[in-house]
């Protein structure tokens, strides 16, 4: 499934798609057009061992998680925010990871906390894993897309240091520390 250990095949690359959202501004479904992800609406679907990005889990997503998804694959849960804690509580597939505190660019949600796009989730995901040209071509479909990557660069950086998710929660709480006192 995957070749040369990197993420640049659609297949690797997993949006679950509740169609709960506007298919115009649908960033999961935009990326599946432009063939840096697959579309599935089931989640029967999502591969035994892959990792799902889910912000309710209780374990931070880190670089500890990268031979999973070289081996099973990635897997964004792409759902209105609205109801999006239906969907979320409802995913048991997988390995479930929460990303750490990163700040939006999408311009639904222009610097608002973990409000993430699902485009902006899988960027970040890959950037963490020391991937940072996979996310630079999956944010190149969006015009506001390189602007996430800036924004974030200094903790998308910290975040991809670290090796566990105990190391990850404990760079977030610096950093959300030092950004909820500006």
């Amino acid at each position: 499934m995957l070749v040369n250990s990197s993420l640049t095949h659609a297949h690797e690359i997993l949006i679950y798609h509740a169609d709960q959202c506007d298919p115009k501004k649908c960033t999961g479904i935009r990326l599946g057009r432009m063939n840096r992800a697959k579309i599935i609406r089931t989640m029967r679907l999502i591969p035994r061992g892959s990792v799902v990005l889910n912000p309710v889990s209780e374990t931070a997503f880190s670089p500890a998680d990268k031979d999973a998804i070289l081996k099973s694959g990635l897997v964004a849960l792409d759902c209105s925010w609205k109801k999006a804690e239906t969907i979320f509580a409802a995913s048991r597939a997988g390995t479930q990871r929460s990303l750490p505190y990163l700040l939006a660019a999408n311009p639904i949600n222009t610097y608002k906390p973990i409000k993430l796009s699902t485009a902006e989730a899988i960027a970040a995901a890959l950037y963490i894993l020391g991937m940072p040209d996979h996310a630079e071509d999956v944010l190149s479909v969006f015009k506001w897309g390189p602007s996430f990557i800036t924004l974030n660069r200094e903790w998308l950086d910290a975040y991809a240091e670290c090796r566990t998710s105990g190391e990850v929660v404990q760079v977030q709480r610096e950093i959300m520390s030092e950004h909820t006192q500006n």
